[in-house]
C-alpha cells in the first residue's frame, strides 16, 4: 500500500473537533472521513478542495487530511499537535503540508522531531501560519517548501522577529527586493529549501536561486478573492503526491492557479468555491502549455 500524503490545519470554528480520514469534494463542499461536510470558503478547506479537484486531473487518490476547529485561541491547534504526535509513526506519509495551525513552538518541535525518526523522511510543505512555527523554531531550512507572500517573507528574512507583527519596516518597505529578502532568509536560517513566493510574478527559488518566474496570464480581480493563495498550496500538494519535482510542480501550480482567472472571468465578489470546480481543466491547461519547457 503507498503511503499516504497528509495536509494538516485548522478552521475558524471551534464547534468543529478533530477530524482525520480521507478528504473528498461533494457538491462544492469538503468532507473528511465521516465527518460533517465542511464549507469551502478560504484556508485550510480551500486547500484540500483544491487538491482533491487536481487529483482528478492526475489520477491519484485523494490526501488523508487532520483538521480541528480553532478560532484563534490555540486549543485546537494543540490536540492537533499532539494527535499527529502521536499517530505519526503508524501513518507513516511520504509527505506532510502544514497550514494554519497556531505558531505553537512546542508542539510543532514534537512533531518534527517524530517526523525525523521514521525511516524515510518525509516531504515538508508548510504555508500560512505554520511557517511561522517552523521558522521560530529554528528548523525551516529542514523543510522542502515554504510559500510565502511577499510579507511572509519578509518575516522569514527578519531574523530578530518572533512573530510577523514585530517584523521591522525596512523589510516591509515598498523598494524591498523579493530575491534580497529571500536570500537573507536563506542565510539566516528562515527559509525552507525552496521557496514558491506568491505575488503579481510568482517566484519559485531554490536556497535563494530564482528557477522560473510566472507572471501571466493576470487577471486583477483574483487579488480580491480570498483564498486564491490556498488553492495554490493545493495544487502544488497535489502534483508533490503524483510524484512531481518541486520546482516543476510550483511553476505549474501557479500557471493553472492564473489560468483560473482565464477561465472563470471572476469579480471580486466571486468565492473561491466557484473557482474549484474549473482546477481539473486550469491544471491540464498549465501542463500542456508547460510541457515544452519544464521537465517532469
Amino acid at each position: 500500500m503507498t503511503s499516504p500524503w497528509l495536509v494538516v490545519g485548522t478552521v475558524p470554528n471551534e464547534t468543529v473537533g478533530l477530524s482525520e480520514g480521507i478528504c473528498a469534494l461533494e457538491s462544492g463542499q469538503l468532507r473528511v472521513g465521516g465527518n460533517p461536510a465542511l464549507p469551502v470558503r478560504r484556508g485550510t478547506p480551500a486547500l484540500l478542495a483544491a487538491c482533491c479537484a487536481a487529483t482528478v486531473t492526475l489520477g491519484i487518490p485523494t490526501p488523508v487530511a487532520l483538521i480541528a476547529g480553532d478560532a484563534g485561541r490555540g486549543e485546537g491547534s494543540k490536540r492537533a499537535y499532539a494527535h499527529l504526535a502521536a499517530q505519526l509513526l503508524a501513518l507513516a506519509p511520504r509527505g506532510i503540508t502544514f497550514h494554519y495551525l497556531f505558531p505553537d513552538l512546542a508542539g510543532h518541535d514534537r512533531v518534527f522531531l517524530t517526523a525525523q525518526t521514521l525511516s524515510k523522511t518525509p516531504l515538508l510543505v508548510a504555508d500560512a501560519g505554520f511557517m511561522y512555527a517552523a521558522k521560530m523554531s529554528g528548523q525551516a531550512r529542514d523543510y522542502d517548501l515554504f510559500t510565502p507572500d511577499a510579507g511572509e517573507l519578509a518575516f522569514l528574512a527578519d531574523e530578530l522577529a518572533p512573530h510577523p507583527f514585530y517584523t521591522r519596516g525596512f523589510l516591509l518597505a515598498e523598494d524591498a527586493q523579493i530575491m534580497d529578502l529571500a536570500r537573507r532568509a536563506w542565510e539566516t536560517g528562515g527559509a525552507a529549501r525552496h521557496l514558491l513566493v506568491k505575488g503579481e510574478t510568482d517566484l519559485v527559488l531554490r536556497q535563494s536561486q530564482c528557477l522560473h518566474t510566472i507572471s501571466g496570464p493576470r487577471t486583477p480581480a483574483m487579488e480580491a478573492i480570498g483564498g486564491t493563495g490556498d488553492t495554490l498550496t493545493g495544487m502544488v500538494t497535489a502534483l508533490l503526491m503524483a510524484g512531481w519535482a518541486i520546482p516543476v510542480a510550483c511553476a505549474t501550480a501557479a500557471l493553472a492557479n492564473r489560468l483560473l482567472g482565464e477561465l472563470t472571468a471572476p469579480t471580486p465578489a466571486t468565492a473561491v468555491a466557484e473557482l474549484i470546480g474549473h482546477i481539473p481543466e486550469a491544471l491540464r491547461r498549465a501542463i500542456d502549455a508547460n510541457a515544452r519547457t519544464l521537465l517532469r
